[in-house]
């Protein structure tokens, strides 16, 4: 395989991966992958405003997210962002302290 076409099966399933979280399972909970996972939405928004940086494109936090989410951060908070639950925010920390 080429590196073009590696690179270009690697983005496209980069978008598939978001179109899935976003689309699909919009549902699932940020701290529910971060706990299962280590990472969630917000880290692939951050990863892609890194990679725009190694390349000298200057994007912002809110504005890598709103690229990721496809809307406002803000809007796809109050549409399906639920308060973390005790049992949620614990876990959360058992995994942090692991990874640090």
């Amino acid at each position: 395989m080429d590196k073009q076409t590696k690179i270009e099966i690697e983005a496209a399933a980069f978008r598939r991966l978001q179109r899935h979280l976003m689309e699909d399972r919009p549902e699932v909970q940020n701290i529910e992958m971060m706990n299962l996972a280590g990472f969630c939405r917000n880290c692939l928004s951050r990863w892609y405003q890194e990679a725009a940086a190694e390349r000298d494109i200057d994007i912002g936090k809110m504005e890598a997210r709103e690229i990721f989410y496809g809307m406002p951060f803000e809007d796809y908070k109050a549409q399906y962002q639920k308060e973390a639950s005790d049992a949620q925010k614990a876990a959360f920390e058992i995994a942090h302290k692991k990874v640090t």
